[in-house]
């Protein structure tokens, strides 16, 4: 009897302890904070991604955020170029709120971010890679980032304010800091949030020494109207410079030491970081190429295609090395069982011409410059092979990763959480895109602008110089080969797009007077 009671005590208290346990094994789960990797490339076009269905090229690594979570088939920037881009996804403002214009006018690391919000919320964060913003980051415990635009061969990295050469290759490196930060620095006990930022495939496309060679047993068609003559569409598209078979350069996109008319390229200047062993792999794999490229005495179409080879085949070789690193992250996630807890994000700081009206580069509304590839994976709510045909920007990721993080969304952030959108809970969603663009004059030649965008039309007003305004059909004419703005049958529709982009204007709170003071402060700031 005696021991049947001390028995009976004991598995009782054994019982309390345990369900005492359970509890706080499960409150702990519920409370339990999600880790965040932010994974942006610079200029990575969505039709270079093989999970949109080009057929490009093959991006296994990246394509796994598809399968395993959702793919946006919709998502754009706010203002397309690198600096302005990257200062909307940190604050959640259009660049006319954030100040963050252009290249060329400052950025204010104090005012509010999202990583200064997870931060105090929790979080470690930290930094890798290219932000191009000048001044010390705010928001990050750890930061290692390129001074400017960077290097790809043997980088200088800024790390927490100390600047450093590191020998080898940019992607490699960026990638390694970020599992380095991972396996051997980070406070475990902490949810995490990494930015992992690389420079390619930023212009001007220098592959790793191991993809040298990689697709040059291959000829890319390029596409449907490369040999655009841009009839039917105004001034901007006529007068920009971002042609690939005219205004990409001998020595420093095309990779050659002496032009097809004898002449010095300045590209032996640019590869002065090279070590012996780097320039030797270069020379090894460029030199046989372009020497029968001269004997050929390529003329006309058939040089211009030439050109489109050569820089499609070094802007896909540079993305190949993106991929690799980002599958060396995700496989370090799945082996220290972290995938299940980690919301990963794959984007693009805007979109990028692959030679669609001959062009490269970024910067217009048009589609392949407007429209950015964004993947998400998160197991915990997303399902995998989720597909997002809704009009989302990158003024929306901060306020998302806030949702997920549980974090307060402040009233001044402008985008919107799309984390019920992506999880199916919600279809309730904006039904027009507001985008900007101001760095005119400058370099590519591509006027001030601004416009709205629904799902089926897109409405342009091209100013500064001149007052032109375009709309497209994006049903009829994705290309956008066609202005309809003074096209009679279209009218009603341009005065709904009229409508619908002064209410944008409003909501946003953006002006000509806006307009004006960004000018002059981008002026000014050109002359210094």
């Amino acid at each position: 009897m005696k021991r049947y009671f001390i028995k009976s005590v004991a598995i009782l208290i054994t019982g309390i302890i345990a369900f005492g346990c359970a509890n706080r094994s499960q409150k702990k789960e519920e409370v339990q904070k999600p880790n965040i990797l932010y994974i942006m490339s610079d200029d990575h076009a969505y039709q270079a991604i093989s999970a949109y269905g080009y057929g490009l090229n093959k991006t296994p690594n990246i394509d796994r955020l598809a399968q395993e979570g959702a793919i946006f088939k919709k998502a754009f920037v706010a203002n397309s170029i690198c600096a302005p881009s990257r200062a909307t996804v940190l604050t959640g403002k259009f660049s006319h709120v954030n100040g963050k214009v252009d290249n060329v006018n400052p950025f204010n690391w104090d005012q509010p971010n999202f990583a200064k919000m997870l931060q105090k919320a929790g979080y470690q964060t930290a930094l890798f890679g290219k932000i191009h913003l000048a001044g010390a980051p705010q928001g990050f415990d750890y930061w290692s980032v390129l001074p400017g635009q960077g290097n790809y061969y043997n980088p200088d990295f800024i790390v927490n304010g100390e600047k450093k050469r590191f020998p080898g290759y940019v992607t490699d490196i960026t990638t390694d800091f970020v599992l380095e930060w991972l396996d051997k620095t980070r406070d475990k006990t902490k949810p995490f949030c990494i930015l992992f930022q690389q420079k390619a495939p930023h212009r001007n496309w220098q592959p790793a020494p191991e993809y040298l060679n990689l697709y040059d047993d291959k000829t890319f068609d390029p596409p449907a109207n490369y040999f655009d003559d841009y009839e039917g569409r105004g001034t901007a598209a006529k007068t920009q410079e971002m042609r690939v078979a005219e205004h990409a350069m001998w020595g420093h996109d095309f990779k050659m030491f002496i032009d097809p008319d004898g002449n010095e390229t300045g590209l032996s200047r640019q590869l002065k970081r090279f070590d012996e062993k780097q320039l030797a792999d270069w020379t090894a794999a460029y030199k046989p190429k372009n020497d029968a490229m001269k004997a050929a005495k390529l003329e006309g179409k058939e040089l211009a295609i030439w050109k489109f080879n050569r820089y499609i085949k070094d802007y896909l070789r540079c993305i190949k090395s993106v991929d690799d690193g980002v599958g060396e992250v995700l496989d370090y996630l799945d082996e220290n069982g972290l995938a299940e807890n980690t919301i990963v994000v794959y984007t693009s700081d805007q979109g990028f011409y692959l030679g669609e009206h001959g062009w490269f580069d970024k910067r217009f509304m048009y589609e392949e410059s407007f429209r950015t590839p964004l993947l998400i994976r998160y197991p915990k709510e997303i399902k995998p092979g989720s597909e997002v045909d809704k009009l989302i920007q990158n003024i929306d990721f901060a306020p998302t990763l806030l949702d997920y993080a549980g974090v307060d969304i402040p009233e001044a952030i402008q985008g919107e959480s799309f984390r019920n959108i992506v999880n199916g809970k919600s279809d309730e969603w904006r039904d027009a895109l507001y985008y900007t663009y101001y760095e005119y004059p400058s370099v590519h030649m591509v006027k001030r602008h601004y416009g709205v965008r629904t799902d089926r039309y897109k409405l342009i007003h091209f100013y500064y110089d001149i007052d032109e305004w375009e709309m497209y059909d994006l049903e009829k004419d994705p290309s956008e080969m066609k202005n309809i703005y003074d096209d009679p049958a279209y009218a009603d529709v341009r005065k709904d797009m009229h409508k619908k982009l002064e209410e944008l204007r409003e909501k946003y709170g953006d002006n000509d007077e806006l307009n004006e003071k960004f000018l002059k402060s981008y002026l000014e700031a050109r002359k210094k």
